[in-house]
């Protein structure tokens, strides 16, 4: 069934409304329960040629039409707008981040998502609004996690119907090597000659301002200037001597593979953690010392994809 509605529906490129020729309804097992006690009441109703329960057969009967139109009607319409997966660490949980998009002037309520064989999330969206759905996604292994499809359905009202849809879209999610070791942190054999730019506490030498950049530290920052409505500027201090750390992955030689890449890894979280800069040497991958947030992530997405052929980040 599924192979059939890929098929038929094709990869869906986001953002995409949800049309009335890929949406499916069937009875829940309270509306089949529904069902067979409005038979019983019409064999009752025939039997005993009682008018009264007839027509309440007959009206509970267009009530249930009525909800399953407003269960339909619930999904219609809904525009499911992005969705995305940022990269985490395995043996933890990530989270596909799903927006989905009302344009109408009237709510929906109780809309589900889930992936298969996951947990459903829920959202109510108000009239001309976005919702954004984060649907858990176990990360069990470093890597590429590839997520192919998605189900968005509603069983309300009442819960007698449930209309449902399967969205096709190509979603992947980088899945970090567990950083797990012992070892210290190796630190590079060369000193610079000069000073070189460092900014933390401990700093001997008190250099300059330069423009904030992401993944400096608030305490670094000049905050005086920035109340007399100057830029939001980064006190850096000059420091002799500082070491540069290179993480090689040859030097790992007593650990097999995966336990190689994770106690890299262990290291990149460190050393970004300490504001320190730091390079990574894979066999047919260098990346030369650096920091910042880019910068800790190419060298996670170097150990994820190293061995896998993804290639260099």
């Amino acid at each position: 069934m599924a192979r059939w509605i890929r098929r038929r529906q094709g990869t869906d490129r986001l953002p995409v409304t949800l049309e009335r020729r890929r949406l499916y309804i069937l009875p829940t097992r309270a509306g089949l329960a529904f069902t067979a006690l409005l038979f019983l009441m019409l064999l009752a109703g025939l039997n005993y040629a009682n008018s009264l329960a007839l027509f309440l057969t007959f009206l509970l009967t267009g009530f249930a039409l009525v909800v399953m139109q407003q269960c339909h009607r619930n999904l219609l319409g809904t525009e499911v707008v992005a969705a995305m997966a940022p990269a985490v660490f395995a043996h933890t949980t990530g989270a596909l981040q799903l927006t989905l998009g009302n344009p109408d002037e009237a709510g929906r309520l109780r809309l589900e998502a889930a992936l298969p064989r996951s947990t459903v999330v829920w959202a109510d969206i108000a009239p001309r609004a976005r919702q954004r759905l984060e649907l858990p996604v176990p990360a069990l292994a470093r890597g590429i996690a590839r997520i192919e499809r998605l189900r968005l359905s509603t069983a309300y009202p009442f819960g007698l119907f449930r209309a449902w849809t399967w969205v096709h879209t190509e979603v992947t999610m980088l899945v970090y090597p567990h950083p797990h070791g012992r070892l210290p942190m190796p630190a590079d054999s060369a000193r610079n000659a000069g000073a070189r730019a460092h900014t933390g506490a401990g700093a001997d030498e008190w250099a300059g301002l330069r423009p904030f950049r992401d993944g400096d530290s608030p305490r670094q920052v000049d905050w005086k200037a920035y109340a007399r409505e100057a830029p939001l500027l980064v006190k850096e201090y000059v420091q002799g001597a500082s070491e540069l750390r290179m993480f090689d992955f040859a030097e790992l030689h007593s650990l097999d593979e995966e336990a190689r890449l994770s106690q890299l890894a262990r290291w990149v979280v460190d050393a970004e953690a300490h504001g320190e800069r730091y390079g990574l040497i894979l066999p047919g991958v260098r990346l030369p010392p650096d920091r910042g947030p880019e910068h800790r992530h190419r060298c996670l997405a170097a150990l994820a994809l190293f061995g896998l052929g993804g290639g260099a980040p």
